[in-house]
């Protein structure tokens, strides 16, 4: 055990609320200082009405740009011969906000977000990644930069993201999908059809169009997360149904012969 955990661990045995700092170091690997900061970080705004002093959305912005931080740290030492446009794209990967929610299943934080009775997760799918991101904000402030590298490395990493395997995955539907069309000649187009707030995040609504017929749709906090999650959906569409490649191929000579004969 590192001395500052040991000295952390022995004001805590004088202490009469030990759990709280307990339930955050089977998570963190070593013991909060400021249990307040942490007990911010794990509140929703749906209690605390929309006053953001009492909510995690500061907690959240702040821990956003500290986590990308790190983690674009972590990768410079570990690819010192990659380039700029790898290292950006693994960046995104692992700091994304589908990641970051299971990753906050995953170490426990969902089950200690508080927020509305009257609030269910089917509103606000990001909950638990921004949890996870005002997690990290509060560990910045409580116990500074060193602490928040050596969660990611020694806990995340160690034990919850392969690096490496994420590194070797292609999830770039987008551009398989627009291969795929190059290749057998169609036509395929991306728009945005719908766009809402939930709370401070604005989510898209995706919809994959080949030759003007709908393949799929997709929803994402961003323009780019939304394409990928609607080619991802076409992609599966096109792979798996024959009869609907068949009828993309139909529509396509459908249109190439009326364009002919409105030439004619």
């Amino acid at each position: 055990m590192r001395i500052g955990n040991y000295i952390d661990k022995v004001r805590l045995s004088l202490r009469k609320d030990k759990e709280p700092y307990l339930n955050l170091y089977s998570i963190m690997g070593f013991y909060p200082h400021d249990l307040k900061i942490y007990q911010t970080a794990l509140r929703h705004r749906s209690c605390s009405g929309h006053n953001s002093n009492v909510s995690n959305e500061r907690l959240e912005f702040l821990g956003d740009a500290v986590l990308g931080a790190v983690v674009a740290d972590v990768l410079y030492k570990k690819y010192p011969n990659k380039q700029e446009g790898f290292l950006t794209t693994l960046r995104s990967k692992l700091v994304c906000r589908e990641t970051l929610n299971k990753l906050a299943v995953q170490v426990g934080l969902d089950k200690l977000v508080l927020h509305s009775e009257h609030f269910h997760m089917t509103h606000n799918s990001s909950l638990n990644g921004n949890a996870f991101e005002a997690f990290f904000g509060a560990i910045y402030l409580d116990r500074g930069y060193d602490y928040c590298y050596q969660f990611m490395t020694e806990v995340i990493f160690a034990h919850y993201l392969n690096i490496g395997k994420i590194a070797t995955v292609d999830d770039n539907y987008k551009s398989k999908l627009i291969e795929w069309c190059q290749k057998h000649q169609l036509k395929v187009n991306f728009e945005i059809v719908s766009e809402k707030m939930e709370g401070n995040n604005p989510k898209f609504v995706s919809q994959v169009l080949i030759e003007g017929v709908a393949c799929g749709k997709g929803s994402g906090y961003s323009k780019k997360e939304s394409h990928q999650t609607a080619a991802r959906t076409a992609m599966q569409k096109v792979k798996s149904d024959v009869n609907f490649v068949n009828r993309l191929f139909e529509v396509r000579n459908a249109q190439r012969e009326a364009t002919a004969q409105t030439k004619d």
